[in-house]
């Protein structure tokens, strides 16, 4: 699959007229018979207000392409910050687990199960979405699921017990993951209508919220707020995103009408959801294990092991918000392709290297270089031909969440039995089989 023509290729300006990167930019072919300097500097006036130009226009139509990306912008930026409220409502249920783990009392193997019930509601949900988007609209399950996310956080304080624990994180797991497949399918949709990158930056937002979320519900716990009181302001603010947003989104896909009621997902559907499952497997390592390696292996202490996560995550965030520039830039192609080495590589050195910086180095490039694989690949899968967008995204993300929820344990296996450097080296390994597939994301 490649990407729209756009005029001028990322950031290389006029030399976008002599190439093409996987689709992206004139090919010689393409050019205008006459380019005069007055539709040049239009269409570069159109890319930098974040207008979009979807083939070479006629000098008399750069008017129409401005008014189309002027009608485009609220959609981004709603786009944008339902990314961002996603990330958010994700990790404000982080800080509250040492807290309702001592109010309900249970110990490690049942807080353990208890979580289970998360990650389960989103992989249940999350195929069902699929169909509910492409017959209904991302907008609408986008709104559903954003208010249902609302109610689910303070509930989740509420529990009178661990089976209601359990009850109300499958609740939550299935609203977030409503929304997580919506979003992406209509992510997928302002993309191609912008013509330009535009999933890397929208999956950056998704991590910038992450960070906050956490930091956010940590700093009103600290100041003395009940985490009752702390999940509703919390939630009050998702709700607020919701409501002044949800006019902003697209409600029709184009083209939904033509498309089959019902289509399986296609080979390529599968093979994109593999490599997202090796994309989540190594989040997911990072997230479980990064401070076990350096409390174990290299020597930091308990209170300190985990700046090998936070290293990662602030790394992974940078990387996908200049991640649009590098795939305008470089191409969907090389951009996975580049960063699945990356990535690898920052396992090796942190693995392999005994050297305490040379971990978090490691770390960092492991963040660096895994922060655009998936949003490239959840965009591939929505552009897909013959295949609903909200149905390839619902496949794509629900195999890369078996990774995010099985991976970690069995790296814990692989570690069991050999070692933890080895077991977390054999996952930069499988990150080279990502780049060696790396091409699935133009076909």
């Amino acid at each position: 699959m490649t990407w729209p023509s756009i005029g001028f290729a990322g950031q290389a300006g006029i030399r976008g007229l002599r190439r093409q990167d996987d689709g992206i930019g004139f090919t010689p072919d393409t050019v205008p018979e006459r380019v005069d300097l007055l539709h040049v500097f239009a269409r570069l006036y159109t890319f930098y207000r974040g207008d979009s130009v979807e083939s070479a226009v006629p000098s008399s139509n750069v008017a129409m392409a401005v008014g189309e990306g002027r009608r485009l912008a609220p959609a981004i930026r709603a786009t944008r910050l339902i990314f961002l409220a996603a990330g958010i409502g994700v990790s404000a249920w982080a800080p509250m687990v040492p807290y309702v783990k001592t109010r309900l009392g249970l110990d490690d193997a049942t807080l353990g199960l208890v979580l289970l019930a998360f990650g389960g509601g989103s992989m249940v949900s999350m195929p069902l979405v699929g169909f509910l988007t492409h017959h209904f609209g991302s907008r609408k399950v986008i709104v559903v699921g954003g208010l249902l996310t609302c109610v689910a956080l303070p509930l989740l304080t509420l529990a009178p017990h661990a089976l209601a624990l359990a009850l109300a994180l499958l609740y939550f797991g299935a609203a977030l993951g409503a929304v997580d497949v919506a979003m992406n399918a209509h992510a997928v949709e302002v993309e191609r209508r912008a013509a330009r990158p535009l999933m890397s930056g929208f999956h950056g937002l998704f991590s910038i919220g992450g960070l906050g979320g956490a930091a956010g519900m940590s700093l009103l716990l600290a100041l003395g707020a009940s985490m009752t009181m702390a999940a509703t302001i919390v939630s009050l603010l998702l709700l607020a995103v919701v409501l002044t947003q949800w006019s902003s989104l697209l409600d029709e896909v184009a083209g939904a009408a033509h498309r089959p009621a019902f289509s399986m997902p296609r080979g390529a559907v599968f093979l994109l959801g593999f490599l997202c499952f090796i994309s989540f497997l190594a989040e997911g390592s990072m997230l479980d294990w990064s401070a076990v390696l350096l409390r174990d292996s290299r020597g930091f202490s308990e209170a300190s092991a985990g700046i090998g996560y936070a290293m990662f995550s602030v790394a992974m965030a940078l990387g996908r918000l200049s991640g649009d520039r590098a795939v305008a830039r470089f191409g969907p192609v090389l951009t996975v392709r580049f960063g699945a080495c990356a990535a690898a590589a920052g396992f090796l050195m942190a693995t392999l290297l005994a050297w305490p910086w040379a971990s978090l180095a490691g770390f960092v490039l492991v963040g660096l270089g895994a922060a655009n694989i998936v949003p490239v690949m959840f965009g591939a899968a929505g552009r897909l031909p013959g295949t609903s967008p909200g149905i390839a995204i619902a496949t794509v993300t629900t195999l890369g969440y078996a990774g995010l929820l099985c991976g970690p344990a069995l790296v814990g296996f692989v570690a069991h039995v050999s070692s933890l450097p080895l077991a977390l080296a054999a996952v930069g390994a499988m990150l080279l089989l990502t780049a060696a597939s790396a091409r699935v994301v133009k076909s």
